[in-house]
């Protein structure tokens, strides 16, 4: 940063040092330009700039959004769209980010969390390590019925492992 004083930054250096840290929304950018306590004119102002140089992009934040938290953090669709929602991105844009997590996407996802939680809770009794795996497909955003699926695929290769 050229010397300047955080103080005298302009709302436009404030928004490209945030931005320098990831992408971020639309939404996002408004609430942390408000935080500093600019007026509405100037955010405003900041934001479409941004937007028209193509900088600020919802539909592509959430695309890799999803790419990024499936692929380090499984987690079921609703609570992508949900997390989506939190940052203000609008329905259109989250169905579109979600059109790549299928059903078989959402299936693997599970089973991989299943498959993790097992090793983790190797050592617990059947019924005890059940629940706890159960608990954290749940916390994830899975439904009983995939939580029960990826359980016992899961389960059924660890079991065909341990045998071979």
């Amino acid at each position: 940063m050229n010397g300047k004083p955080l103080k005298s930054l302009s709302p436009m250096e404030y928004a490209m040092k945030y931005l320098a840290l990831k992408d971020r929304s639309v939404a996002d950018m408004q609430a942390y330009l408000d935080g500093k306590e600019f007026g509405e004119a100037d955010v405003d102002a900041t934001v479409a700039r941004l937007t028209e140089l193509g900088l600020l992009n919802d539909a592509r934040y959430a695309q890799r959004f999803v790419e990024t938290r499936t692929a380090s953090k499984p987690i079921s669709r609703r609570h992508l769209y949900e997390q989506l929602k939190s940052h203000g991105i609008g329905d259109a844009e989250i169905e579109a980010a979600l059109e790549s997590v299928g059903d078989e996407t959402e299936a693997e996802n599970a089973k991989a969390v299943a498959e993790k939680f097992l090793r983790q809770f190797r050592d617990l009794e059947p019924q005890k390590r059940r629940e706890r795996v159960f608990s954290r497909l749940i916390s994830r955003g899975f439904s009983y019925d995939a939580a029960r699926k990826a359980y016992e695929a899961a389960l059924s290769e660890e079991e065909a492992w341990s045998e071979s």
